[in-house]
């Protein structure tokens, strides 16, 4: 394991060290799990946007959306535990600008 030091300021310090104290661990291992959390976080956030970037590239390519109202009403039978259909997908309209 190797050592990276890092300035912050009195009051940082103090809150890291009082918040530590309250999850009764220490300083070191309370700003280690905070350094992981966040890791992990920005890692989650890459993958989500990874995906969303590729549905978004999908959708451009084949033209085929699912209406909001249709999305919605699958997403909450879902979340009552029913097992609907899924929506079909149409193609997008396309605006006469």
């Amino acid at each position: 394991m190797t050592t990276t030091t890092i300035r912050i300021e009195e009051a940082l310090k103090a809150r890291v060290a009082a918040a530590a104290e309250r999850a009764g661990t220490t300083s070191h291992a309370f700003i280690l799990d905070a350094i992981a959390q966040t890791v992990e976080q920005s890692e989650a956030d890459a993958e989500f946007h990874r995906i969303a970037d590729q549905r978004w590239a999908k959708m451009l390519a084949n033209g085929k959306t699912v209406s909001w109202a249709s999305a919605k009403s699958y997403v909450e039978a879902r979340a009552k535990g029913e097992r609907p259909p899924r929506p079909p997908a149409r193609k997008l309209a396309r605006s006469s600008d």
